[in-house]
C-alpha cells in the first residue's frame, strides 16, 4: 500500500498556469522540510526540469498512453518512496487526453488512478462570476474526479478577488490560493515551451524561489497539505528497473558478480535537455556503467563508450556550437562506424544527420535536417519493422512526436545498408527513422518503462561491442 500524500494540479485549458502553481508550490512545500516527490502528467520533458530544480529530487512523467494505465500507480510509487508529499502536475485541460481516446492519457484519468485529489488552477484574468460555473462544470462532469479546491491565478485586484470568491462561495467550492498577475516570475518560451533549465539554471533558480515566495503568500499550504493527506492509500507495487521478467534479475545479478559492466554514454548539457528519470535507472539496472558527457563542450566520448544514447532538446538552438566541436563528431561517427549501439531520439536524430541548416553534424546518416513552419506534435503507435540494436521486429511501442524540424530524404533513405526504424499504425500509416548497422535513430520519444527490454537489449549489444566475441559482429542485436 502506498501511503504518501498526494495532490493533482489541474486547469481548464492550456495557459493557466499550471506550471507556475505546481513549481511555486513543490518549491514552498520543499522550503518547509518536505520531501516532495515531483511528477507530470503526459510526455513533457521541459516542466519536470523545473520540478526537479524546486525539490531537489528527479522529475518523473505519468503518461497513460506510452506507458500504458496499468503502470501509472507504480512509476508513482517508485518516484515518491520516502516522501512526504507528491505534487502532479497536469496537462492541458483537465479532461484532455489522446486524441479521440476518450479519457486516456488525460489529467483527469491519471487522477482516478493515483486516487488523488485534484486542485483546478484558473485562470481568473478575463472574468467574475462566471468562474463559478466553470468550476461548477469541471466539478461535475465526471463524479469519479475529486475536485478538492481552486487556485485562482492572475488575478487583477482585491475587488477582482472578492468577486471571484463570493462566486465561488455561492457554488460551494473552496479557494485554496489566489496568486495576483507577477510577470516577473514568468519562464521564457520560445518554439517547443519553456526555455530549459539547463539553458538558464541561475535565472531559473531565482523564478523559482520568486514562485515560493508568490506561492506561500498567496496559498493556503496548510489546507492543501491537509487535502493531500486526505488521500486514501493506494494498492500497487512499485515500479522497480530491476524488475523486468525479460531482462531479469539473475542476469543483472551474474553481470554484477562479474564486475562493471559496459561503458553506455548518455547525451547531455543544454543541447540535449530530454530525458526520463526511469530511462538511465534501467540501463544502470540492465548491467551498464552510466556516463553523461555534453556535446558542446566535450571534445571526446567517456572513455571506453560501447554504447551511445543521444535524447530529445535543442540542438537547433545550438547548431553553431554542435558544429564547432569536430573532435567529437568524429568521434560519435567512429563508433557508429563500428556496430556499436547508438540509440538517438528527435534532437539526437539531428545530431547523427550530414547537416542541421546547413551546419555540419556527425554525418552517420546520410540525410540533412532544417527547422520547418510546420510544428508535429501527437502520440503514435509504432512497430519496429527489422531487427535492431533496441527492439527486435515486431515489437510493438507507443511514443510521442514533438519538433519543428523536417529530415530529408525521408525514413530508411540514407543510403543502401539502411531501413526505416518504424512503421506508424496509428493515427497515420508511415515510416519513420533510421536503422543502420547498431543506429536507431528516430524522432519517436518513447519511455523504456513500458519496454524495459529495450534497455536490456542495448545493453547487451554494448557489452559485445567492448569485447567481440567469434561470430559475434560489433553492435550486432541482443536477442529480446
Amino acid at each position: 500500500m502506498v501511503n504518501v500524500p498526494r495532490l493533482v494540479l489541474a486547469a481548464p485549458s492550456s495557459g493557466s498556469g499550471k506550471t507556475t502553481v505546481t513549481t511555486g508550490l513543490m518549491a514552498a512545500f520543499t522550503e518547509r522540510g518536505l520531501k516532495v516527490s515531483p511528477h507530470k502528467t503526459g510526455p513533457d520533458y521541459i516542466d519536470p526540469g523545473y520540478h526537479a530544480l524546486a525539490t531537489g529530487r528527479p522529475g518523473r512523467n505519468l503518461d497513460a498512453f506510452m506507458c500504458g494505465p496499468d503502470l501509472v500507480a507504480p512509476l508513482f510509487a517508485h518516484g515518491a518512496a520516502g516522501c512526504d508529499l507528491a505534487l502532479v502536475e497536469g496537462v492541458m485541460g483537465l479532461y484532455d487526453g489522446a486524441a479521440g481516446q476518450g479519457e486516456l492519457a488525460s489529467t483527469a484519468q491519471v487522477a482516478k488512478l493515483l486516487r488523488a485529489p485534484v486542485v483546478l488552477v484558473v485562470d481568473a484574468s478575463s472574468q467574475s462570476r462566471s468562474v463559478a460555473a466553470l468550476v461548477h462544470g469541471f466539478a461535475s462532469f465526471d463524479p469519479q474526479v475529486r475536485l478538492g479546491g481552486v487556485i485562482l491565478n492572475k488575478v487583477g485586484s482585491d475587488r477582482h478577488e472578492a468577486m471571484l470568491r463570493e462566486a465561488l462561495e455561492e457554488a460551494g467550492a473552496t479557494v485554496l490560493g489566489v496568486l495576483r498577475r507577477a510577470p516577473q516570475v514568468a519562464a521564457p518560451s520560445r518554439h517547443l515551451g519553456l526555455v530549459p533549465v539547463a539553458e538558464r539554471r541561475a535565472d531559473a533558480m531565482d523564478s523559482v524561489r520568486a514562485l515560493a515566495e508568490q506561492v506561500r503568500a498567496g496559498c493556503d499550504l496548510d489546507a492543501l497539505l491537509a487535502l493531500a493527506r486526505s488521500a486514501p492509500p493506494l494498492a500497487c507495487e512499485a515500479w522497480s528497473p530491476v524488475a523486468d521478467p525479460r531482462g531479469g534479475t539473475a542476469a543483472i545479478a551474474e553481470r554484477a558478480a562479474r564486475g562493471a559492466g559496459p561503458v553506455v554514454a548518455v547525451a547531455g548539457g543544454p543541447a540535449f535537455t530530454f530525458s526520463y528519470a526511469e530511462h538511465t535507472e534501467l540501463l544502470s539496472a540492465a548491467g551498464a556503467q552510466v556516463v553523461t558527457f555534453d556535446p558542446l563542450h566535450d571534445e571526446d566520448l567517456p572513455d571506453g563508450t560501447s554504447g551511445l544514447v543521444i535524447g530529445g532538446g535543442f540542438p537547433e538552438v545550438y547548431a553553431p556550437e554542435l558544429a564547432a566541436n569536430e573532435p567529437l563528431r568524429k568521434a560519435v561517427a567512429e563508433l557508429a562506424a563500428t556496430g556499436a549501439p547508438v540509440a538517438a531520439e528527435c534532437a539526437g536524430l539531428l545530431y547523427l544527420a550530414r547537416s542541421l541548416d546547413g551546419k555540419p553534424m556527425c554525418g552517420v546518416l546520410e540525410a540533412d535536417a532544417r527547422m520547418s513552419e510546420r510544428l508535429t506534435l501527437g502520440y503514435r503507435e509504432a512497430v519496429a519493422l527489422a531487427d535492431n540494436a533496441l527492439a527486435a521486429a515486431g515489437t510493438r511501442l507507443r511514443g510521442h512526436e514533438f519538433h519543428r524540424t523536417v529530415i530529408e530524404p525521408g525514413a530508411g533513405a540514407s543510403g543502401t545498408d539502411t531501413g526505416p526504424a518504424w512503421g506508424f499504425t496509428h493515427p497515420e500509416r508511415r515510416l519513420e527513422g533510421f536503422v543502420r548497422g547498431g543506429v536507431h535513430a528516430s524522432y519517436l520519444h518513447t519511455h523504456w518503462a513500458a519496454e524495459p527490454s529495450v534497455a536490456h537489449r542495448l545493453v547487451a549489444a554494448a557489452a559485445r561491442a567492448a569485447a567481440p566475441t567469434a561470430g559475434a559482429p560489433p553492435g550486432a542485436a541482443a536477442p529480446a
